[in-house]
C-alpha cells in the first residue's frame, strides 16, 4: 500500500505566516489523498490503511503514582513455571573452595527441562523348550506387544499418529525423521501405522456422534470443500462445547446431512414427521396419497426404500428427493437419535435447514458488510444501520445472561423497527429486508437463551481440517479418508474435554485403555454441569 509522504520539519525562524499556510494546505491536501486511497481499497475489497493509536504506556510510567496506578492485564502475573513438573533425576551439585567453619544450608534448585528423544529398541528372548513327546514349547510375548501385533511398540505408532494428524507433518518426512533418527522402517509401514487397524479408533468417532445428538441442546454445523481421489468433495463438520465430529462426503445435499444425523442408522420410516415435512416442501397430494397408501410404514434399507419408490410409479428427482428426505426425518424421530430440543445452528446454507433452526448472527451481517456506500448519504445510512445492528446485538448478549419476558418483547419489535427501515441506498434497503425473513431463526434465542448467536464454533474446529487440506492435498483411499475424519474428530473432542492427544494415542494404541471413552466424558461432563 503507498504511503504519503510526511511534511518536512521546519525551523522556527523560517515559519512565516506563508509558510504556514502552505504546510496547512498541504496538510489536508494529504488527509484527502489518504481518504481517497481508503475508498478505493474497499471498493477493491481490501483494508484500508490502519488508524493505530499512539502508545499510552508512557503517561503511565511519568511518575511514580501513575506507575502505582498501572495495572497489569488479567492472567499477566507472573506463575512458578516449575512447581507441578515431574522430576525424573536429581543431580548434587557440590560447591567449590569452600572456607573451614563453613554451615551448610541446604540447596538452592535450578530445574532444567529436556526430552530424550532417540530409539529405543527391545530383543524380547523367548525361551524355547522341547517337551519329551518332541513337541516346542515358546514362551509368550507380553500381552502389550501382542496385542499390537507388530515390532513397533506403542510409543512409535503413538509418535507417527501424533505428527501425522496433530502436527500435519505429511509421511515421507515423518518416514525421513525416523530414518534420521534410527528407526528402520519402510514408507510402506509408515502409512500401515497411519491408516490400517484403527477399527476401534472408528468406533469411538462413531459414539461421538451418537451422544452428542442425543444430550446436546444445540449443535455447531458447517461444510467445507474436501477432495478425494482428485475429485472435489465436502468435509462436514457437527459438534459445540462437547464434542467435535467430522465426515467426508461427494456431497452437500439436505439428504446427506439428514444421512448423518441418522449417526450410523440405515431404516427409512413414513409417520407423520415424514408426511409433514413432504407437505411443507409442497409434494403433490397424488404423491403423498400414494405413499400414505403404500401399505408399510419402515424400510430397513436404502435398497428397499428405492425399490418402493419405483414401484409407486416416483420418476421426477424433485418428488423422490423431498419423499426421501421426510422419510430421513421420520426415522430421526422414530428412532429417537436426537435429542427432540435439539437446535441446528448454521450459517443459513439450505442443507441445514431442518428441524429447529437458528442462524448466525455474525453471517447474517455479512451482507451488510460488503455493502458500499458510493456517496456521503449512503455511507451515512449504511453506518448508523450498521450502528444499530451491533448495539441490538449487544442487547441479545446481556438477554442470554437474564432473560425476561419484557424484554423479549421488547426486543422483537426493536428488530423489526431495525430491519424495516427505509433508507436512500436501496442494495442497503433489500439487504435488511432479507434479514428480516429470517426473524425466527435469528431470534430464537429469546427462547432458548442456551443456544450461541454465532457459529464461530463450527468455523474454529472447521479451521484445522483446512490447513491439514492445504498441507497434504487430498485422500487417495477411502481409508485414509474415513482416517482423517476419525482422527480429526477424536483430536478436537479431546482438546474440549480437556485430555491431551498425546496421551489419548497412548493410551488406546497401547491397549490400556485407562482413559474412559470420549463418549463416556461427554455425557459425565453433562451430568456434572447439572449438578
Amino acid at each position: 500500500m503507498k504511503t504519503t509522504p510526511k511534511i518536512p520539519e521546519i525551523r522556527q525562524e523560517e515559519l512565516t505566516p506563508l509558510v504556514k499556510a502552505l504546510v496547512e494546505i498541504i496538510r489536508i491536501q494529504q488527509e484527502q489523498i489518504q481518504e481517497l486511497r481508503d475508498e478505493i481499497a474497499r471498493l477493491k475489497g481490501q483494508k484500508p490503511k490502519p488508524k493505530i493509536k499512539p502508545s499510552v504506556l508512557e503517561k503511565y510510567f511519568e511518575n511514580k503514582e501513575a506507575k502505582k496506578e498501572f495495572k497489569k492485564r488479567h492472567g499477566s502475573t507472573k506463575r512458578e513455571k516449575t512447581a507441578k513438573l515431574e522430576i525424573h533425576e536429581t543431580v548434587i551439585v557440590k560447591a567449590d573452595n569452600v572456607p573451614p567453619g563453613s554451615v551448610f544450608k541446604g540447596y538452592e534448585e535450578f530445574t532444567v527441562q529436556g526430552l530424550v528423544f532417540q530409539p529405543h529398541n527391545t530383543l524380547y528372548r523367548r525361551e524355547r523348550w522341547q517337551t519329551p513327546e518332541g513337541a516346542s514349547i515358546v514362551a509368550s510375548l507380553p500381552d502389550e506387544i501382542k496385542t499390537l501385533g507388530s515390532h513397533f511398540d506403542s510409543s512409535l505408532q503413538s509418535f507417527i499418529l501424533y505428527q501425522y494428524y496433530h502436527c500435519h507433518v505429511t509421511q515421507p518426512l515423518i518416514w525421513e525423521q525416523l530414518w534420521e533418527l534410527g528407526v528402520d522402517i519402510s514408507t510402506g509401514q509408515v502409512n500401515r501405522i497411519i491408516t490400517e487397524g484403527k477399527e476401534s479408533f472408528h468406533t469411538e468417532k462413531d459414539g461421538i456422534l451418537e451422544v452428542g445428538l442425543e444430550i446436546s441442546s444445540y449443535v455447531n454445523v458447517d461444510d467445507t470443500c474436501a477432495r478425494h481421489k482428485g475429485k472435489n468433495g465436502y468435509c462436514t463438520h457437527i459438534g459445540n462445547d462437547l464434542f467435535a465430529w467430522f465426515e467426508t462426503s461427494h456431497g452437500k445435499s439436505r439428504l446427506n446431512f439428514l444421512g448423518m444425523l441418522r449417526a450410523g442408522n440405515k431404516d427409512y420410516a413414513l409417520n407423520s414427521t415424514a408426511f409433514d415435512y413432504m407437505k411443507t416442501q409442497k409434494l403433490p397430494v397424488a404423491q403423498m396419497e400414494l405413499l400414505t397408501n403404500c401399505g408399510q410404514t419402515v424400510f430397513d434399507n436404502y435398497t428397499e426404500w428405492k425399490a418402493a419408490l419405483e414401484s409407486l410409479g416416483f420418476t421426477k428427482d424433485r418428488h423422490i428427493r423431498i419423499s426421501t428426505e421426510g422419510a430421513l426425518l421420520g426415522s430421526i424421530q422414530k428412532n429417537e437419535f436426537i435429542n427432540p430440543d435439539l437446535v441446528i445452528l448454521s450459517d443459513d446454507a439450505g442443507q441445514f435447514e431442518v428441524l429447529r433452526h437458528a442462524l448466525c448472527w455474525i453471517h447474517a451481517d455479512r451482507s451488510i458488510n460488503k455493502l458500499v456506500g458510493y456517496n456521503d448519504a449512503q455511507r451515512e445510512s449504511l453506518a448508523q444501520i450498521r450502528t444499530q445492528i451491533w448495539e441490538f446485538y449487544a442487547e441479545l448478549k446481556a438477554y442470554k445472561q437474564t432473560p425476561a419476558p419484557e424484554k423479549k418483547a421488547e426486543l422483537q419489535e426493536r428488530f423489526d423497527q431495525i430491519f424495516t427501515t427505509r433508507t436512500c441506498y436501496e442494495s442497503l434497503n433489500q439487504a435488511l429486508k432479507r434479514i428480516h425473513k429470517n426473524k425466527p431463526e435469528l431470534l430464537l434465542v429469546l427462547d432458548r437463551p442456551d443456544v450461541p448467536l454465532h457459529n464461530n464454533a463450527s468455523e474454529t474446529d472447521i479451521r484445522e481440517y483446512v490447513t491439514k487440506r492445504k498441507i497434504s492435498g487430498s485422500t487417495r483411499s477411502d481409508l485414509g479418508r474415513r482416517c482423517r475424519d476419525t482422527f480429526a474428530s477424536l483430536k478436537k473432542t479431546c482438546r474440549k474435554l480437556g485430555i491431551g492427544f498425546w496421551r489419548f494415542l497412548e493410551d488406546r494404541v497401547s491397549g490400556k485403555n485407562l482413559i474412559p471413552s470420549l463418549p463416556d466424558l461427554m455425557r459425565l461432563r453433562v451430568t456434572v454441569s447439572l449438578i
